[in-house]
């Protein structure tokens, strides 16, 4: 084969649609999903490419340095989208090391793989998928461009740019090939229910409260993951070496407008009375450290290599929403963990 793409967190909300992409557009690639399957890599995501011949799935923690290498020498890994992290805020201030374990010494772990098997690190590429989080908060006005200075606030994004540091100093200190990008906030199918909008479209169903920090004043770029999954193919194979790139979707939100807007379009959906599901709204006590807004520039992946959106807001948010209303089962068994069966009834 061409190549073979070591995929970290392929069974993930956003490394399970950039694995199908991959797998679909790059027939003569052989894709290896590397997932862990922690409560959000849900293998069903990928159950329409598994039979694929230039597809392969191998349970692996990145924290686990032995099985790393293994994987590179089984498969002779030539390049590797490094996805898989530990994402969800709140965890992350209740439970800290976790997020080390993974985001820091898992990202070490997977650059020392890489180092150590690549013979000439010129032939292959090293491209880590960070967070707009890193940059801190705007709280003044203007956007993160590649060049603003890490401020991260919470453990997460502090996990993150520790990341993003030794993945430049493994390209400064050794020569890896690396591409680094920093995305806004995604949406999509295939989201687990403990992210804003997908929680939002799971308790409106069930007419449980929906809540929301503070005054629902804090603000964020949000991008179809579909557009991100196209992004990370066209950095991927564009990208210059050695550069960042920052992924957004020019799309600013309140939290508390997104919240109405979801409320709106289910109400239109389950023909319920119009405001019915924006009674269910309940403001709760901010989190700790809650950045107020994050906002990309974008102009660089733009202008360089001619990418953009393809789904505006409104029709992302309409192909969400009809996405999680078609595939209630789907929902169903990820809320109950019954999911997990599907890795054992598939794979043993």
């Amino acid at each position: 084969m061409k190549k073979s793409i070591l995929i970290t967190g392929g069974a993930g909300f956003i490394g399970s649609h950039v694995v199908r992409l991959f797998v679909n557009r790059y027939p003569d690639y052989r894709i290896i999903n590397l997932d862990c399957l922690t409560y959000a890599g849900n293998l069903e995501n990928l159950s329409d490419i598994e039979g694929k011949t230039n597809y392969v799935f191998s349970k692996v923690d990145i924290n686990d340095s032995t099985q790393l290498e293994q994987v590179f020498n089984d498969f002779q890994v030539t390049d590797v989208i490094h996805l898989a992290a530990e994402s969800h805020v709140d965890r992350s201030i209740t439970d800290p090391l976790s997020f080390v374990k993974t985001n820091v010494v898992g990202t070490v772990n997977l650059l020392n793989a890489a180092k150590n098997y690549w013979k000439d690190l010129s032939q292959h590429l090293f491209y880590h998928v960070s967070t707009d989080e890193v940059y801190g908060s705007l709280d003044n006005g203007g956007f993160f461009t590649e060049s603003t200075p890490y401020d991260p606030q919470s453990p997460y994004s502090a996990s993150k740019a520790a990341s993003d540091h030794f993945v430049r100093a493994y390209a400064n200190t050794y020569g890896l090939r690396t591409v680094l990008s920093n995305c806004s906030n995604n949406y999509g199918p295939n989201q687990f229910p403990e992210k804003l909008i997908p929680l939002c479209i799971h308790n409106i169903k069930e007419e449980k409260p929906l809540p929301v920090y503070g005054k629902g004043e804090n603000v964020r770029d949000w991008l179809y993951v579909e557009d991100h999954a196209r992004a990370i193919d066209l950095l991927f194979h564009q990208g210059e070496t050695g550069n960042t790139y920052n992924i957004g979707g020019f799309n600013e939100w309140k939290n508390i407008d997104i919240v109405r807007l979801v409320c709106e379009i289910m109400d239109q959906k389950l023909g319920r009375t119009a405001g019915e599901s924006a009674k269910l709204i309940t403001f709760v006590k901010d989190r700790a450290g809650h950045d107020l807004r994050y906002a990309i520039d974008a102009k660089k992946i733009n202008e360089e290599l001619g990418w953009k959106p393809l789904q505006t807001f409104e029709t992302g948010i309409e192909k969400t929403i009809h996405w999680y209303l078609d595939n209630e089962a789907w929902l169903q068994r990820v809320t109950s963990g019954d999911y997990l069966k599907y890795y054992q009834e598939h794979y043993g």
